[in-house]
């Protein structure tokens, strides 16, 4: 084994812990920078000078993010497409309540919805009445006693409380979800909130349960189908709602 020792002062040459010193990236294109005092003026691409080379980013022929010639996104040329809706037309909320929205729903098929819920609610209650003898006191015209007021507070409370959560949750009844249809507002197409559903559930049923079975519904039927452009019954009116198709 050798014991020659490097000279004094200097690293071994193969000592893998010595730092060497980093050689100047050369400049670009291969050429050395040039000696002498540097030229007057701002250099080449200076974004601040007044040469044509370099361009101010501000100007117009630096292609500035906000020159007449970048595109910018303040201008005509630059602006972005608003997203398109997936029912057409524009977002909700613009000049028409409807743009943006799924068609209304054809007044056949509410009418359909509507048997349904009406048998659905109905047809438990008929069944509850048997026993207390609802119907035999109702054709003896002894509706107004205690029992009779009780059943029909009964039945207001069902009809109203049925479509108030079904609507309120996701503005679809289960006939409505049969017929494919929803209740939204007519601002922006949402569910209707508790209290909108309430106030169109108490408008839609209480009239008819109390004193006019018949009538009632035709009257809401005919506002219906003459109403422009929304095809509003009274409860949608007053609940500030409309009966649109679910896209399929």
């Amino acid at each position: 084994m050798s014991t020659d020792q490097p000279p004094s002062g200097q690293p071994p040459e193969e000592d893998p812990f010595l730092k060497r010193p980093q050689e100047p990236p050369p400049p670009s294109g291969g050429q050395p920078p040039p000696s002498g005092p540097p030229p007057e003026g701002p250099p080449p691409g200076d974004p601040y000078g007044s040469g044509s080379s370099g361009g101010s980013p501000y100007g117009p022929s630096g292609g500035s993010p906000y020159g007449s010639s970048g595109g910018s996104p303040y201008d005509g040329g630059g602006m972005p497409p608003p997203p398109s809706s997936p029912y057409g037309g524009g977002g909700y909320g613009g000049s028409d309540p409807l743009s943006g929205m799924p068609p209304l729903a054809e007044s056949g098929r509410r009418i359909i919805a509507r048997v349904i819920d009406w048998l659905i609610i109905a047809v438990p209650l008929g069944i509850i009445g048997i026993p207390f003898g609802i119907y035999r006191r109702a054709t003896e015209d002894s509706f107004g006693s205690g029992e009779g007021v009780g059943f029909q507070l009964l039945t207001i409370v069902a009809f109203v409380a049925y479509d108030t959560v079904m609507t309120a949750r996701t503005g679809q009844t289960v006939g409505k979800k049969v017929m494919k249809l929803r209740v939204a507002m007519l601002n922006d197409g949402a569910t209707p909130p508790m209290n909108q559903s309430l106030l169109r559930a108490v408008v839609l049923w209480v009239p008819a349960l109390i004193c006019c079975a018949c009538l009632w519904p035709l009257l809401l039927l005919i506002l219906i189908l003459v109403d422009k452009p929304y095809k509003q019954g009274l409860h949608d009116k007053a609940a500030k709602t409309v009966v649109v198709a679910v896209p399929q």
